[in-house]
């Protein structure tokens, strides 16, 4: 199967379990490469494979110490999208993802730091209409990685996957 040309940049994510899913997930979605910086655990982290089910083999990855230098990477070749929830962030729903592209998603408790959010091209974010204001970073990223996917493979969208 040809990939989607997402990459998704995992900023000073604290949990492996969370990285785990993600890679799992990313497998799913058929997604380009995932870019783990900062504190992130990447492989062969003992506690990635108990949610990753085998995914570290079928994704691209690769651990990029330098946040910096993670987003330099991604700002080569993608428009870079940060997962957040700011003042000028708009609606997933609302954005019209471009090919390619990368993700960026922040740190479970801080989320992504003022110096990665000043390199992205636009911030977007998941409406919350409960009492609570955010997502575990999984479900968050399940989310926003399959309206790329929705919209690059609508029949007759103007995004349709070549």
């Amino acid at each position: 199967m040809k990939n989607f040309p997402i990459k998704v940049l995992l900023e000073d994510i604290r949990s492996a379990f969370n990285v785990g899913s993600i890679f799992r997930t990313s497998d799913a979605a058929g997604i380009e490469e995932l870019i783990l910086t900062g504190i992130t655990p990447y492989p062969p982290h003992n506690r990635i494979p108990k949610t990753a089910l085998g995914a570290t083999e079928s994704v691209k990855w690769q651990y990029i110490p330098d946040k910096i230098k993670a987003a330099e990477y991604c700002d080569k070749t993608t428009e870079i999208i940060g997962v957040e929830i700011t003042d000028d962030a708009v609606s997933y729903f609302d954005w019209d993802f471009r090919k390619p592209t990368t993700l960026i998603f922040g740190n479970e408790i801080s989320g992504i730091s003022a110096e990665m959010l000043s390199k992205c091209k636009k911030i977007v974010k998941i409406p919350m209409y409960g009492t609570k204001h955010s997502l575990n970073i999984t479900t968050s990223y399940g989310i926003v990685v399959y309206e790329i996917v929705r919209q690059w493979t609508t029949p007759g969208g103007s995004h349709e996957i070549s």
